[in-house]
């Protein structure tokens, strides 16, 4: 299984990426941190685990550890976590599932 994914396309430097929210209890500057670090991953690379690992550093550093961060098209969870830190979006087709656990 390769760890390639198709990164949402934008025409130029400045397109900036259309987050759908599916859930969440962050607050909302919070979750405008999320959606930048997302845009500054996939401008960066185009394979899932490289994101996810960009995103985990970024929200342990800002935020305080412990952070987990899934990306992908395919995959169920069933997770536990701090209140007032989760959120779980799409961008395209890829999804993305940030949380913070004590």
């Amino acid at each position: 299984m390769s760890d390639q994914v198709e990164a949402p396309t934008t025409d130029n430097a400045s397109s900036k990426i259309n987050p759908v929210l599916k859930s969440s209890d962050m607050p909302e500057e919070m979750k405008t941190k999320v959606y930048e670090l997302a845009q500054s991953a996939l401008d960066s690379s185009k394979k899932a685990v490289d994101i996810a690992a960009s995103m985990k550093k970024e929200m342990d550093k800002t935020y305080g550890p412990t952070w987990h961060a899934i990306v992908g098209k395919s995959f169920g969870s069933f997770v536990s976590h701090e209140s007032g830190n989760f959120i779980y979006f799409y961008v395209d087709n890829l999804a993305f599932l940030l949380f913070k656990t004590a």
